[in-house]
């Protein structure tokens, strides 16, 4: 990792949401400014992914945020961020610095967790942070029995791509939680 600049701020992800009969790990790259300003994955209002896993799992956004997780866990979501650490101006996954980037230890996890079928990476970004970064950790046999569901991004800088259209690609998740 290169020397921290002091114009890039260190960003630090949350501990992972996952309990022990989890199905389907979500993965987004890492936490947003206002996410972690408020201690709440995926925070920003105009963020999708809250309204999403109402649609599809009752853990709408009016629900406090302790029994939103609790609701993606009794359906086998958990969720997480591909990196553990990087640095990052704002919150774009554009401004994430690549040679600052820190993988959460998502291999480590995915042994003590054998009922994960399935990541789903919320945004492209996270899907190839975690092919480039994670993917070669993973045991091979373990790997290849992993689903790799490369979903649009939920985030409100992602706006080519409709409310609609975003929830006809992520219900793919429901048939892997059922």
């Amino acid at each position: 990792m290169t020397a921290r600049s002091s114009n890039n701020p260190c960003v630090k992800s949350f501990p992972a949401q996952v309990a022990g009969d989890c199905r389907v790990l979500i993965l987004g790259s890492a936490p947003s400014t206002l996410s972690l300003t408020l201690q709440q994955v995926y925070a920003h209002p105009r963020n999708l992914f809250w309204p999403l896993m109402g649609e599809m799992f009752g853990a709408t956004r009016d629900l406090a945020y302790t029994r939103r997780i609790a609701c993606l866990h009794a359906r086998g979501v958990g969720i997480w961020d591909v990196l553990r650490q990087c640095e990052r101006k704002g919150s774009l996954d554009s401004a994430i610095i690549r040679d600052s980037e820190i993988p959460n230890p998502i291999a480590e996890l995915l042994a003590c967790v054998p009922s994960i079928r399935a990541i789903a990476f919320n945004g492209a970004h996270a899907g190839r942070v975690f092919r480039r970064r994670v993917l070669p950790r993973i045991e091979s046999a373990r790997s290849s029995e992993l689903a790799l569901l490369d979903l649009p991004s939920t985030s409100p800088a992602h706006a080519a791509m409709s409310h609609r259209e975003k929830a006809e690609r992520w219900r793919v998740l429901l048939d892997i939680c059922s």
